[in-house]
């Protein structure tokens, strides 16, 4: 199944899932099943994957595993433009060699945090983002102001657009505010949803993309809600919309990776553990995560 949305010209829009890593119990990568989710994803009608960003847990990952991610994503979604893996890091030499190594693997687009590890002012930020683009690459700015403590403002994004170092933003400030303002500021940057429960709030205001999480769990369903959101169908958009939330805004809370697995694990796909720092849920969380989930299912999501 392919989406009415996706084009090789501009492989960043559409639904692009943020893939969770299936682990084993031991806590080591299953490579297979990621493969298989992968390609799950896409004939569910997902337009493609972002493989090591926060949702697979790249923090946590050795080189070679996070390298090994990406070359099993391309091979898996059957067409590289299909993969947008994430390359921050540290230091900038570093996101733009993981840059590199994405080109090298026939990916179509790379995902960029500002530092993440120093609050860069403007001019640390605007040279972060052209080394990266030296890659070749396309470049999805990721604002996440919440962790970087740098806010990608609309004005800064404008620049950085027009000094050609990123072709669209996933926007995860929880702001919607600011997609009126990027239009005004930026026409041609793309904007891309990048929190699950500001979905159709951002769709109506232009997006033309979503890096989502919780079609890991329920693609077919998410698939259904976003082409109606940005289609402008809102009696179909607006019920489904309201029926997910309860699952959609564990997206944007700080145990998302947790959640979404657990998610995952109910409705039938291997979620599986997670590596420390993170634990797994308990108590009242789980519990909330486990119900909505089953209701979900049970009304028929999926």
């Amino acid at each position: 199944m392919t989406s009415r949305s996706w084009s090789t010209n501009r492989p960043w829009r559409g639904i692009m899932v943020a893939t969770a890593l299936p682990l084993r119990d031991d806590l080591s990568v299953d490579f297979d099943a990621y493969a298989e989710h992968v390609s799950w994803l896409i004939a569910a009608g997902c337009d493609g994957v972002v493989p090591n960003g926060s949702l697979g847990e790249y923090q946590t990952l050795t080189d070679d595993e996070r390298a090994r991610v990406v070359r099993v994503a391309v091979e898996a979604a059957g067409d590289g433009a299909r993969v947008m893996p994430g390359v921050a890091a540290y230091g900038s030499a570093e996101a733009r060699r993981w840059a590199d190594r994405a080109a090298e693997a026939g990916a179509g687009s790379v995902l960029l945090l500002p530092p993440n590890a120093y609050r860069a002012d403007e001019r640390a930020v605007h040279a972060h983002y052209a080394d990266v683009a030296r890659a070749g690459l396309p470049v999805v700015a990721y604002n996440n102001p919440h962790d970087t403590r740098v806010d990608l403002t609309p004005e800064l994004l404008a620049r950085l657009h027009q000094d050609g170092s990123i072709v669209a933003v996933k926007e995860f400030s929880g702001d919607v505010r600011r997609a009126y303002r990027i239009a005004e500021l930026a026409p041609e940057l793309d904007l891309l949803a990048g929190a699950d429960d500001v979905l159709l709030e951002l769709a109506v205001a232009g997006a033309v993309g979503w890096i989502a999480g919780y079609p890991n769990a329920l693609p077919a369903t998410c698939t259904e809600l976003y082409h109606s959101a940005v289609s402008g169908d809102l009696d179909t958009a607006l019920p489904l919309y309201k029926s997910l939330h309860p699952l959609l805004r564990w997206d944007s809370r700080t145990e998302f990776v947790q959640a979404i697995k657990l998610s995952m694990d109910i409705a039938g796909r291997r979620g599986g553990p997670v590596r420390p720092p993170r634990l797994p849920l308990t108590g009242g969380a789980e519990a909330a995560v486990r119900a909505a989930t089953e209701k979900a299912v049970a009304d028929g999501h999926h």
